[in-house]
């Protein structure tokens, strides 16, 4: 009976996957992606000297005309209000590059750039910059490079480095400190890195932009040893969730000093999206961030769909889980996976999700925007979701900013594709997840269409119009920073080999260190991923760090500990009447998505 189920699967998994099977296909499938790798180099050796011609120390170039622009002001502020008058630029996308090149193993003109930096960048400039970007950015690169100069397999020059990245960084850092300094401790969104908050500022700010610093923050109090960056970071954090609607929602803007929301619209319509999760491959061990970032989320995943995140707070939910790996704090999960399970309740429509008010979870927008992409890397087991962004992409040659899910039609303004890395980025953590070779092919897309539409003689341009594919004079410096990194990733991922990362919303890595971890209780150490349990603390498992999905009890006899569903979300109505499938939850016992029967109750209805 056995060999013959083992027969079955056997000519299954031929038929399905035949490629499994063929000798011939790893050496063909190594010998494309070194192919898209070499392609990927020239790309960013094609932006990165354009930009070190033509634009350096400035911040970004203007690849048609061959000049630059100092737009680290400019960021974020779309009325460009307020902009300096003698500011001269902070070699923005070099600090960006910093981790690419050391992922690209040219570690020469890395310590060529370290150098530079250390003897000439400073922020005593009166430049009022936006903190969201200047942190993930600027801090965010100092601050991964500097972690990446001191480790002594990149072979800097021995006694060339002497933690002067670190001095910047915390510098620059003890300049943000004067925006939290509000009733609320929510940060103002913009700050004079001479002066501090100006007068008259405003005080309306986004969530991301109060509740995405963590990770960047935190890694400078762990390196410095001064808690007060991760502490206001926190802080911040913290009273943001504490915010959050009775539904678990959070709205898109608010007031940092009254700490009521401004735009109750939760940010989840233009972006959250759905999709049917494929599971991780059985036998997937964690062997590095990649592997534990599909271990962590496989259960949770398996039956939620695919989601996708609004601007206003899409890094929000991407640091609180990556806090949680970074720092080992369970109230970051906690926040994580509440929020995630509200999001999966309230704004599910077929296969995409809308936007909604975070106080009634009624539909307010339904749109797709490019931000959205890096949502299904988060998740790292989102299949069918990607495929449908693949088919935008397809369709228009690239990925238009903004497109209306309800007229299926581009946003008449919003057209534009300035170099955005959230598709590769998806296409490079599903790559790793399942090593299905179809991402691959994703890659190579991206790839060719990036050549075909945006490389001209000065660089590499932002598309101003995908109908027609009218191109810009910019090239955002996140373009060195995530869209070649990550796509130099998808095919070939030597520099993660025996290393655990986490990359920051701007693709700067930081090493996931049990020295940065105030307790190890019940989690994953990073030194050999193994399971441990600290037997001095006693306290509740969770299903998710026990991987349970079901509700299960784990030891038989008396102190049987019963174990909550990582996956369950409760139908709408306690007696279970339903008009539609989204008023339906998911299974506790099996984790399968319920549905609607046509006599009006959710359960696991067969289809047939």
């Amino acid at each position: 009976m056995l060999a013959c189920r083992f027969r079955t699967w056997v000519l299954l998994l031929l038929v399905i996957f035949p490629s499994l099977f063929d000798p011939s296909f790893s050496h063909f499938d190594s010998a494309k992606k070194k192919q898209m790798r070499e392609k990927v180099r020239k790309m960013f050796y094609h932006a990165y000297e354009n930009y070190m011609t033509h634009a350096f120390p400035h911040d970004e170039l203007k690849p048609l005309s061959s000049s630059f622009t100092d737009s680290l002001s400019e960021l974020g502020n779309l009325k460009l209000e307020h902009l300096p008058q003698n500011y001269n630029g902070t070699a923005l996308t070099l600090i960006e590059s910093l981790s690419s090149l050391v992922i690209l193993g040219n570690y020469t003109e890395f310590e060529r750039a370290v150098l530079w930096l250390s003897e000439n960048l400073t922020f005593d400039v009166d430049a009022r910059v936006n903190l969201f970007e200047c942190n993930i950015r600027v801090l965010g690169g100092l601050v991964s490079a500097h972690i990446l100069a001191t480790d002594s397999t990149n072979r800097l020059v021995q006694g060339s480095y002497k933690n002067q990245l670190l001095i910047l960084a915390e510098d620059l850092g003890r300049r943000f400190l004067p925006a939290f300094d509000t009733p609320t401790g929510l940060p103002y969104a913009w700050i004079n890195l001479k002066y501090g908050v100006m007068k008259n500022e405003t005080t309306e700010t986004s969530t991301s932009g109060c509740g995405s610093l963590i990770l960047e923050m935190g890694a400078l109090s762990r390196l410095t040893g001064d808690p007060r960056y991760e502490s206001a970071a926190l802080r911040a954090l913290r009273k943001l969730w504490s915010m959050r609607s009775s539904l678990n929602l959070l709205g898109t803007t608010l007031d940092v000093e009254t700490g009521e929301w401004i735009e109750h619209s939760s940010g989840i319509g233009a972006g959250m999206s759905s999709d049917g999760i494929v599971k991780a491959p059985d036998g997937i061990s964690c062997l590095n961030y990649l592997s534990l970032h599909v271990c962590y989320l496989t259960l949770i995943l398996e039956t939620l769909d695919f989601v996708w995140i609004h601007v206003g707070v899409d890094s929000f939910y991407e640091y609180l889980f990556k806090a949680h790996i970074l720092f080992g704090k369970e109230d970051f999960w906690r926040m994580f996976h509440s929020a995630y399970l509200a999001v999966q309740k309230y704004f599910r429509h077929g296969p995409w999700y809308h936007e909604a008010d975070m106080r009634t979870g009624k539909a307010t927008y339904w749109q797709l925007t490019s931000l959205q992409a890096f949502w299904p890397g988060l998740q790292a087991t989102a299949n069918s979701s990607h495929r449908e962004f693949v088919h935008v992409w397809k369709k228009f040659g690239v990925l238009p900013e903004r497109y209306l899910l309800d007229h299926q039609m581009l946003h008449p303004t919003e057209k534009y594709y300035p170099l955005r890395p959230e598709l590769a980025e998806s296409t490079f953590y599903l790559y790793q997840a399942t090593k299905d070779p179809w991402y691959i092919e994703v890659g190579e897309t991206i790839v060719n269409s990036l050549n075909s539409y945006t490389k001209v003689e000065g660089g590499f341009a932002s598309i101003r119009d995908v109908t027609t594919m009218q191109t810009e004079d910019h090239m955002h410096s996140f373009f060195l920073a995530e869209t070649c990194k990550y796509l130099y990733l998808l095919f070939d991922d030597s520099f993660l080999v025996d290393r655990n990362y986490i990359f920051t919303t701007e693709g700067h890595p930081l090493p996931v260190l049990s020295a940065w971890h105030e307790r190890l209780p019940e989690i994953y150490i990073p030194s050999n991923w193994t399971y441990v349990k600290n037997e001095r603390q006693t306290k509740r498992s969770s299903a998710m760090s026990l991987q349970v999905c079901p509700a299960l009890s784990l030891n038989a006899g008396h102190g049987e500990q019963l174990v909550e569903s990582a996956c369950h979300v409760p139908d709408d109505q306690s007696d279970h009447k339903c008009f539609s499938d989204e008023q339906c939850g998911v299974d506790s016992t099996s984790c399968r998505r319920r549905s609607c029967s046509m006599a009006g109750y959710c359960g696991l209805w067969l289809v047939v």
